[in-house]
């Protein structure tokens, strides 16, 4: 497996050649550094004060039942949350996040688009990877159970701290954005099936992504993806936001479509 090369800050005319071109071949793409040390302690004090309140909505690891978690909420463990819910409602700095003019222009450049929004239906949330009652999860797709009219879409993960392998760091495998896999490769819940020796062969070419406290991994919401449980003794935290261009929009009736999106960036004029 492959660890993510280091990759340079975009320079003031945004991301270069090269950035975009890595980004459309492989499908995500690391920025080192893009939030400063002062809005990462800010938001990761204001995280930890949520956690602790329990101010909801939160999601337990017991909700989402994956492979080893705590079978109920009132089980050993069931209290632990997985994810804090709705950032962009819960308190300004996750807004001024989302809505980073910096951050906003590269999403928009990777999507090709003067207008981006921020669905607040997918993701829009902060990742809570506690040690002992963590789970893994499996090698998957963002757009199984998204309805939009295409598939472009980037998410921007946020490290609030490091991320590893060893605390459950972020996996994915470079180019799945571009394929469209056979409906046996996948279970019934839409994750790859690593039974399979296709598919075994395919998750040999992992990319781990090593991230400091203010690096953002870009990826594309068709990338397959995968990040296991936290082994260490340390919680760790990643703000997650979805955007997309002015020419996609969820299909309505979906729950792509059950909150308003946000308009983070509006077409300038010449």
């Amino acid at each position: 497996m492959g660890m993510s090369a280091r990759i340079d800050m975009p320079t003031q005319s945004g991301l270069t050649h090269n950035q975009c071109d890595a980004f459309a071949r492989q499908g995500f793409l690391v920025l080192r550094g893009l939030a400063d040390s002062a809005r990462v302690d800010a938001l990761r004090a204001l995280v930890l004060d949520h956690a602790a309140s329990g101010v909801e909505p939160i999601e337990y690891e017991a909700d989402v039942a994956y492979p080893g978690a705590p079978a109920s909420r009132t089980a050993d463990g069931g209290d632990t949350p997985r994810r804090l819910l709705q950032a962009y409602d819960r308190h300004r700095l996750f807004a001024d996040w989302a809505c980073d003019e910096q951050l906003t222009a590269i999403v928009a450049q990777l999507l090709d688009t003067d207008t981006l929004w921020l669905t607040r239906n997918h993701h829009n949330c902060v990742m809570t990877k506690h040690p002992r009652f963590s789970t893994a999860t499996a090698w998957h797709k963002d757009l199984r159970y998204w309805s939009f009219h295409t598939p472009r879409l980037v998410n921007a993960w946020l490290a609030l701290g490091e991320e590893t392998p060893a605390n459950g760091g972020m996996r994915l495998l470079p180019g799945t954005h571009r394929t469209r896999f056979a409906a046996e490769r996948m279970d019934s819940d839409q994750f790859l099936r690593a039974d399979r020796a296709d598919n075994a062969a395919l998750i040999e070419t992992a990319h781990e992504v090593a991230m400091a406290p203010g690096d953002v991994l870009l990826f594309d919401a068709g990338v397959l993806h995968a990040a296991g449980a936290n082994t260490t003794d340390a919680l760790k935290l990643s703000l997650v936001t979805t955007y997309y261009g002015a020419e996609n929009r969820p299909i309505p009736g979906t729950r792509s479509a059950r909150l308003e999106s946000v308009c983070v960036r509006e077409a300038r004029d010449q």
